[in-house]
């Protein structure tokens, strides 16, 4: 896992979450998102929550913006919903990784 995408993970989740991160083929997830979310096609980003503590993330490596695309995630496993108050924290936590390079 990238070192800013760990810290950021920490930050979001704690540094006791056990999160695993896939880049995955464009078939790979297409396959994942057709058989959890009964959903046609391949999508940019999946994320599946274990556990309390324990999660992963399917990012599509022909996603653009993979940076925003994780955060956006640990704030699905954090349990948010697509909603104003995750549009907000997801502009809290931008800048930190944006500006981690």
């Amino acid at each position: 896992m990238k070192k800013k995408w760990e810290k950021i993970k920490d930050k979001v989740l704690g540094g006791k979450y056990d999160l695993s991160v896939v880049i995955a083929d464009s078939a790979m997830m297409k396959k994942l998102n057709e058989t959890y979310r009964k959903k046609k096609g391949a999508t940019d980003i999946l994320s599946f929550s274990l556990s309390p503590t324990m999660g992963e993330i399917f990012i599509n490596k022909k996603a653009t913006q993979k940076d925003y695309l994780f955060i956006h995630s640990l704030l699905h496993l954090k349990g948010l919903k697509h909603s104003k108050k995750m549009d907000k924290e997801e502009q809290k936590i931008w800048p930190e990784i944006s500006s981690q390079g």
